[in-house]
């Protein structure tokens, strides 16, 4: 029940982007999205990992972005809201990738010209390093 809150959650938001910024969607999505971190990893730690010193820009965007997707701004909302994610997680973007790597299939397309460069930068690692 904690993860498919979750999981609803990011499907409201993938259909709200996908039927035009729907503000609804948008709405629960992001209301389910916040709910289901907190029960996953708990309030406390909900509660310190948005508000650590380093990330309270990213933090002011994504709720700012969701305050102005709730005033009936979707799509000004959710690039707002997008910039302040990619600032609160972009410390786990090198994870990811690293983890993605080592996925036999989708590994190997992290490989091709085009998606080499871009997951060498969320990586953090340059192109030319030996």
């Amino acid at each position: 029940a904690v993860v498919s809150t979750q999981s609803t959650g990011m499907l409201f938001l993938f259909l709200g982007m996908i039927l035009f910024f729907d503000k609804g969607l948008l709405a629960m999505g992001n209301i389910m999205f916040l709910c289901g971190l907190a029960l996953i990893i708990g309030l406390e730690r909900t509660f310190r990992f948005f508000f650590q010193r380093q990330k309270i820009k990213g933090t002011v965007a994504f709720f700012g972005g969701i305050t102005v997707v709730l005033l009936g701004f979707p799509f000004t909302g959710m690039c707002i809201e997008s910039y302040g994610f990619f600032v609160i997680f972009s410390g786990f973007f090198p994870v990811a990738v690293n983890f993605i790597r080592r996925i036999p299939v989708v590994g190997n397309l992290l490989n091709l010209p085009g998606i080499s460069h871009v997951a060498a930068k969320l990586e953090g690692q340059s192109r030319y390093n030996v």
